[in-house]
């Protein structure tokens, strides 16, 4: 099939992931796929989407809000390539209204559209003609997001279907560690390394592990910790990490240009927002990369993950939960083994890349024959 992908992110969102994500594997099954970006994002978007893998980009203006002046000349544009295409996936609104357009105008194609985060979900007349009239099929990334769509009435439960995960399962393959790189995370001789790999920003949870690792502290167990992202709360958390007298337990590792290496240099993952963020890519990371993983219970979490079988579950801003897990899970290299091993073949099985791509094959075959 030939396959259009269009995303108007300015930045490397969970949204141009996703889309960049399943460009590369559906061009892995064969598929030749365009994906279409917005305009100046060279370097925070589509050097990072050449960097997955993606083979062929387009650009196109996707300027904020109504703008004829770029509007018209994008829709001219799309006009040609949906044309040239059999299928076209969105994955937010300003190219799906665009989209929409330009399908009328080159004949009909169907056009999908991926919701990649939680929130409500406006039945105004236009979000009516465009979900009933002008959308084929919609792909929420967990089941809290199909559920807003059914409870606004905008489609059908037979036209909106859910596909968490989407993670490479090659580049994320379990593999031994990197010595350097475990020393430049912090890593001790003897002791468990604990990563939360995340930017850092308030809603992320980095305050509940400062506060779980003094609680610890004050019991004797400082296990090394590591933050690995970039973001507004830096110093904010730093000085949190110096007033519960961490420095030297808890390191700021900055951005991860590699971060399946990174993922691998940990013994245990930490995943612990204090509310939902959409699709939580770095849960299907850890997952894909073999680690035992912690987890809070938004989002997806609670759709995928069983307590104790493939990680340990803790209620969101819980520090005091997050405390004990962490020390059952530090003191018990066995128990960390088995859930690293159960969440990598729940993965391979159900969240993988590939799988999700196999997927959206089918219903792209379904529509396209339709």
């Amino acid at each position: 099939m030939k396959i259009l992908q269009l995303v108007s992110c300015r930045g490397w969102s969970s949204d141009a992931y996703w889309a960049a994500r399943i460009t590369r594997e559906l061009e892995r099954r064969g598929h030749a796929v365009t994906l279409g970006c917005r305009r100046g994002t060279e370097r925070l978007v589509i050097d990072r989407a050449r960097a997955e893998g993606v083979s062929r980009i387009e650009t196109f203006e996707f300027a904020g809000g109504v703008r004829p002046g770029s509007d018209l000349p994008d829709l001219r544009r799309l006009r040609t390539a949906i044309a040239a295409a059999d299928v076209v996936h969105v994955h937010r609104g300003k190219e799906h209204w665009l989209a929409a357009a330009a399908a009328r105008l080159a004949g009909g194609r169907p056009i999908v559209r991926t919701r990649h985060i939680a929130g409500a979900i406006r039945a105004h007349a236009g979000n009516r003609w465009l979900y009933k009239r002008a959308t084929a099929l919609v792909v929420a990334v967990t089941e809290a997001i199909r559920g807003q769509y059914l409870a606004a009435g905008l489609v059908q439960a037979d036209r909106v279907v859910t596909l968490a995960g989407g993670a490479d399962a090659e580049a994320y393959r379990p593999r031994p560690a990197d010595p350097a790189l475990r020393r430049a995370l912090g890593a001790r001789e003897g002791q468990p390394l604990v990563g939360v790999v995340s930017g850092l920003r308030g809603m992320k949870g980095h305050r509940v592990v400062i506060e779980a690792a003094a609680r610890l502290a004050r019991e004797g167990v400082r296990p090394p910790i590591v933050f690995v992202g970039r973001g507004p709360t830096e110093a904010a958390l730093r000085d949190a990490s110096t007033r519960a007298g961490l420095d030297g337990q808890v390191t700021f590792a900055g951005f991860a240009t590699d971060l399946p290496a990174v993922m691998v240099a940990l013994d245990l993952g930490l995943y612990v927002p204090i509310e939902s963020d959409g699709m939580s890519r770095v849960v299907f990371e850890y997952l894909a990369a073999g680690r035992p993983l912690v987890a809070a219970r938004v989002g997806v979490v609670p759709e995928v993950l069983v307590d104790g079988e493939h990680a340990a579950l803790v209620p969101a801003g819980d520090a005091d939960a997050l405390a004990a897990t962490l020390r059952a899970l530090v003191d018990d290299p066995a128990r960390r083994a088995r859930l690293g091993e159960a969440g990598r073949r729940l993965f391979l099985e159900r969240f993988s890349g590939a799988r999700v791509a196999a997927a959206l094959e089918a219903h792209y075959a379904r529509l396209v024959a339709a």
